[in-house]
């Protein structure tokens, strides 16, 4: 099974954070959580952003790569909006990538690198109508990931930014179940390599 980081979004180390990792761990995968947020949670991602702003992103994205300081070098990357940012960095940047999915956000392939290291797939899950997804970028560096990392894309319809998180408003528990589903087979994938 695989070895797993999952970096949570800008609202914190939420319940529904901990109940993503909880499938993970239930499908056999070893899944570490590291709290970029030192215990904070917010109940709205403006909040959220605000408090990554005033300590400053960087250091919010730094505190996620130095918690993996340790990890065995052969790992899944997993991120959630904010978290994408050092789940991508680590998965161009840190030797022993084997994968990386990405919910809710994507930065252009050559953000951290020339290039998407060869041989490590990677997984993008967003809601068609998402505002930040779409008209922040996102979507457009989620379509060049698919172009040089032959990357999946997985659109559901919708419009909510945290579709994924059971302990937020915006939870949508069809399309969750379906990217659950989705992810649980790209490790299991990545396992059989």
């Amino acid at each position: 099974m695989a070895e797993i980081i999952l970096f949570h979004h800008a609202q914190g180390l939420t319940e529904g954070i901990t109940e993503f990792a909880d499938s993970l761990r239930a499908a056999g995968h070893d899944v570490t959580v590291p709290d970029m947020y030192e215990g904070h949670t917010f109940d709205t991602l403006e909040d959220g952003l605000e408090y990554a702003d005033r300590v400053g992103f960087g250091t919010v994205i730094k505190r996620g790569q130095d918690a993996v300081e340790d990890a065995p070098g052969e790992v899944v990357y997993v991120g959630f909006s904010l978290g994408v940012m050092p789940a991508q960095a680590l998965a161009q940047t840190r030797a022993g990538a084997l994968g990386a999915v990405f919910f809710h956000s994507c930065v252009p392939p050559t953000e951290f690198a020339d290039e998407w290291p060869a041989g490590v797939p990677v997984q993008v899950h967003a809601m068609e109508e998402d505002e930040l997804f779409v008209e922040e970028g996102d979507l457009d560096a989620a379509r060049e990931l698919v172009k040089v990392a032959g990357a999946e894309l997985f659109l559901y319809d919708g419009e909510d930014h945290l579709f994924a998180d059971s302990s937020l408003e915006e939870y949508d528990e069809e399309a969750a179940t379906l990217a659950l589903e989705r992810v649980l087979a790209f490790l299991a994938a990545v396992d059989a390599r």
